[in-house]
């Protein structure tokens, strides 16, 4: 049983293996530009494990030490995992021992798959959520370990390469945008990092945009809230 729901796992990660090491890559290629070797990238993909964060620790880590500007930050970027988390807790109930892992390495690709995927019956669904997890996890370590060390015999200009994390997600934006009817959080969003950057500068928009963005959505959420009871 454990191999097929290995082979199970790895069929529905194999495609997010492509994405991930390409963009492992480009993270382990950014890391080793602005002078770190091959074990930062390596070690932040394995320990942190937050994509999106990682392309921003890139920064931080070269700026002055502000915790507390890096804990709002990486809490703020990667918040829609508690949404994540809170619909996975039947999911997660009662997995034993691997819980932590799996609430750790829970990044959007493996929630998607672990959450959307019906399987057969023959098939352990706490270990398929583990292997899926585990393999994403590995993915990811391995691309940007890959770019880190590619750094080093690889040499070209480097300018520009950090805009791959700006292009996925305008990626995700119109993929999105395509997707939805209801344009409003999107909207939301442009307005609220367009006024902030407008008043903040371009070095200080990003946390009082999200700021903006989680009030609309606050706001948003009551509003509805209202409009079902009045029915």
């Amino acid at each position: 049983m454990k191999l097929k729901t290995f082979k199970l796992a790895l069929t529905y990660t194999m495609p997010i293996c492509a994405g991930f090491l390409f963009l492992g890559i480009s993270y382990g290629f950014l890391m080793q530009s602005k002078g770190f070797s091959f074990v930062y990238p390596m070690l932040t993909s394995f320990f942190v494990f937050a994509g999106s964060m990682e392309f921003v620790t890139a920064d931080l880590l070269l700026e002055p030490f502000n915790p507390l500007h890096a804990f709002i930050l990486t809490l703020i970027v990667n918040a829609r995992h508690i949404f994540y988390g809170i619909s996975m807790l039947k999911k997660y109930a009662n997995t034993g021992k691997i819980k932590p892992y799996l609430i750790f390495g829970m990044c959007d690709e493996s929630f998607s798959i672990n959450c959307t995927t019906r399987l057969p019956d023959d098939v352990d669904k706490t270990l398929f959520m583990f292997f899926v997890t585990f393999l994403n996890h590995i993915w990811w370590v391995l691309g940007s370990t890959i770019g880190g060390l590619l750094g080093y015999v690889i040499h070209f200009n480097t300018k520009g390469i950090d805009f791959v994390l700006t292009a996925l997600f305008v990626t995700l934006f119109v993929n999105q945008w395509n997707e939805s009817k209801n344009h409003n959080p999107a909207l939301a969003g442009l307005f609220s990092a367009l006024i902030c950057l407008l008043i903040f500068g371009p070095e200080g928009f990003v946390i009082p945009s999200m700021f903006l963005i989680l009030l609309y959505f606050l706001t948003d959420k009551k509003q509805l809230a209202r409009r079902v009871e009045c029915r």
